[in-house]
């Protein structure tokens, strides 16, 4: 399936740029996030970097009968209802692999939202794993993959270089597209 998205892509036009660091443990953010046709893409980039990358579900999504379905697409099941959270719960996940990659697609949605969600940046420092910065832009049909990023602490600092990364590239439907910003960063302007 990989292999017939990235087929795709390339007949379609579409370019890939810049490479993935060859780090064991990190997470990529995907975005912007408009449209379902994201994911086809996303296979696209998945063969095209030779990645194996693991994702975030609902944990009722992993039971019989399409738990295993799920897992051997790289899911991790997460449970929101547990005392260690979701932050503890992927932490943990990085601590129990010798490699692990995590996709993120932080709007959290196709549709336009008020903020990007903040769980990244703290799974990041729990797991004290860099974050590497995807983007797709349909304007260019140009998937692009950008440098580590270590969170320092300074969330404001971390999402400055994210809103210069993604300054330029833009969704299938840019009316979709949620501004690169987090909501704590809001509440202290």
């Amino acid at each position: 399936m990989k292999w017939l998205a990235h087929k795709w892509a390339v007949l379609r036009g579409w370019r890939f740029e810049g490479a993935v660091p060859p780090i064991p443990k990190l997470i990529i953010l995907g975005a912007p996030h408009t449209t379902n046709w994201d994911f086809v893409l996303f296979l696209a980039a998945l063969q095209h970097y030779r990645l194996k990358v693991r994702y975030l579900g609902k944990h009722s999504l992993f039971r019989w009968p399409f738990g295993t379905f799920f897992e051997r697409l790289g899911g991790i099941p997460v449970d929101r209802s547990k005392a260690s959270g979701v932050v503890g719960q992927v932490a943990s996940a990085f601590d129990s692999r010798p490699e692990m990659v995590l996709v993120i697609a932080p709007e959290g949605t196709r549709g336009a939202g008020r903020w990007w969600k903040s769980g990244f940046l703290k799974i990041a420092e729990a797991a004290s794993v860099p974050v590497v910065l995807a983007g797709v832009d349909y304007s260019t049909k140009t998937m692009t993959i950008g440098k580590e990023i270590r969170f320092e602490g300074d969330a404001t600092a971390f999402m400055d270089l994210a809103r210069d990364f993604y300054r330029d590239k833009r969704g299938l439907y840019p009316e979709n597209e949620t501004p690169v910003v987090l909501r704590e960063e809001l509440r202290r302007s």
